[in-house]
Formats: C-alpha cells, sequence, structure tokens
C-alpha cells in the first residue's frame, strides 16, 4: 500500500484529521480535503497536499478529482468521513435541514464516489471507506434525520460492495463509536437550538446531556483510534465489510444484532435516564 493515493474528505479536524496523519505516517500520499482549507495547514505542514472540498458543491468536487487525476495520474482509495449531525425532534426540524444534512452525509459521498470510480475501474484497483457510525445500526429519540442519513449509507456501501467486486473494488464500512471531536458540541448546538424551546424541551435537555458523552474524555475514545481502524483495514488483503471501532462501538452493534425492537428500546430509555441524572 505504499504510496498509495488518498483522497480524504472532512479532513480539517476530528477523525478525518487523525486518519490524514496516520495515513502520511503510513507512506500513503494523501489529499487532505474540507471546505477551508485554511484549517488544513497543519496536515499541510506534516507532508499532505491540501485540497478545497465542498461535498454539497458539484463542481468543487469534480475540480477537486480532477486535479488529483492531473497531478497525480490515480485515486488509489477514498475516504468519505466529512458529516455532521443535524439533532432535534421531526416535527421541529425544517424539511431544508433535513434535506441539508442528506446533501452532506449521503449525497455528497455518492456523488464523489461516482467521480473516482471510473478512475479505480481503470486500474482495476480501488479502496473506498465510508465512515457511517453506531448511529447506522442503533437510534435515539431526537436524532432521526441524523441516524436516516447514517442507515442509508450503511445500506448503499452494502449495495456498492457487491456491485465493485467485479472491479477489483474494496468498500469498506467503518463504524465509530462515541468519539472526541467537534461532532459533539455541533450537534449538541444543533439539538438545543432546534427542540430547545419547543413541546420536546425537556427530551432536548436529556438528549444534549446524552450526547455530551462524545465529549467526556473519560468515556470517549480520541480520533487516533479510528484512524488506527482504517488504517488496518486498508493493509488487510481481504478486508472486512465493516469495522466497529472506538467506545461502546462494538457492544451496541453486537446488542443491536441480538436484541429485540422492545429490549433496544429498553436499552435506549435506560441510557437516556442515567444521562438525565448527569
Amino acid at each position: 500500500m505504499m504510496n498509495k493515493i488518498v483522497l480524504i474528505t472532512g479532513a480539517s479536524s476530528g477523525i478525518g484529521k487523525a486518519t490524514a496523519e496516520k495515513l502520511l505516517d503510513d507512506g500513503y500520499l494523501v489529499y487532505a480535503s474540507a471546505r477551508r482549507i485554511d484549517k488544513l495547514q497543519a496536515l499541510a505542514a506534516k507532508g499532505a497536499k491540501v485540497l478545497e472540498l465542498d461535498v454539497t458543491q458539484d463542481e468543487s468536487m469534480k475540480s477537486a478529482v480532477d486535479f488529483i487525476i492531473c497531478e497525480s495520474g490515480r485515486i488509489d482509495i477514498l475516504v468519505n468521513n466529512a458529516g455532521y449531525g443535524s439533532y432535534g425532534a421531526l416535527e421541529d426540524v425544517p424539511i431544508e435541514e433535513a434535506k441539508y444534512q442528506f446533501e452532506v452525509n449521503v449525497f455528497g459521498l455518492a456523488r464523489l464516489t461516482q467521480l473516482v470510480l471510473p478512475y479505480m475501474r481503470k486500474n482495476s484497483f480501488g479502496k473506498i471507506v465510508n465512515i457511517t457510525s453506531i448511529g447506522g445500526k442503533i437510534y435515539e429519540p431526537l436524532g432521526s434525520w441524523y441516524h436516516s442519513t447514517k442507515f442509508a449509507v450503511e445500506g448503499l456501501s452494502d449495495c456498492l460492495r457487491l456491485e465493485l467486486k467485479p472491479f477489483g473494488i474494496d468498500v469498506i464500512i467503518v463504524e465509530p463509536g462515541a468519539t472526541l471531536t467537534e461532532w459533539g458540541a455541533i450537534a449538541v448546538d444543533k439539538l438545543l437550538q432546534t427542540s430547545g424551546n419547543t413541546a420536546y424541551a425537556t427530551a432536548a435537555q436529556t438528549g444534549a446531556k446524552l450526547l455530551a458523552f462524545t465529549s467526556d474524555e473519560k468515556l470517549a475514545s480520541k480520533p487516533e483510534v479510528i484512524a488506527d481502524t482504517i488504517s488496518k483495514a486498508l493493509k488487510a488483503k481481504k478486508p472486512k465489510a465493516r469495522y466497529a471501532t472506538g467506545s461502546g462501538a462494538t457492544f451496541l452493534v453486537t446488542f443491536r444484532k441480538f436484541a429485540s425492537d422492545g429490549l433496544m428500546d429498553s436499552l435506549m430509555q435506560f441510557m437516556i435516564k442515567q444521562a438525565s441524572r448527569r
């Protein structure tokens, strides 16, 4: 895998940044991208090539892919990491915001994948890593739109894995648990702005405490844990279809696999009750 060319979205912080750093250490040629290129300068100093890329803008994605192909001739690995959590009661969330959540978390991922696939097929090699979440397996109140996007990416990835196998292209799903990134604070802000003063205000306050677990250094994993998992998956001769990784991920994904809906509801209600006591 030495000298393979990698494009990472959402690389300005958190999992994306940690992954860029890890893959640079592993010897990959890394193109780190984000909406604001000024936030990528620390990665540039470490040897990454940095690109401005907005996954909600088609021309931005086309320009980024064209630039890499022009400069390096190919794209071997795509890490679809860009995303955010839009929380709030379904009744309260404007449909425009719901559509934007899908635009970032699903359609941007899919469109960028479309753009790189012709080059991967030409070389009969490629690896596409889609960062979903344990939120693509479990659920929680006031997170309907976010969880919908992650469930969607899980299904999209499973279909894509079968489509691309004949071309020598692997599709790998990575499902992080609670991780110390900016994601948690953004999700809490969205939740309180959307439902903090509505009929769902009490649930929003409790939900904010539950989401705050992702910012608790004693409970959440560092993003480097997720980056290490991605590195391992890329090096595997036959990578697994999905990797649950980070705090609580393996337990929750396994529990959901065997639990009835009623039992899963009970677990979530217990977690919410515990969070309300904080």
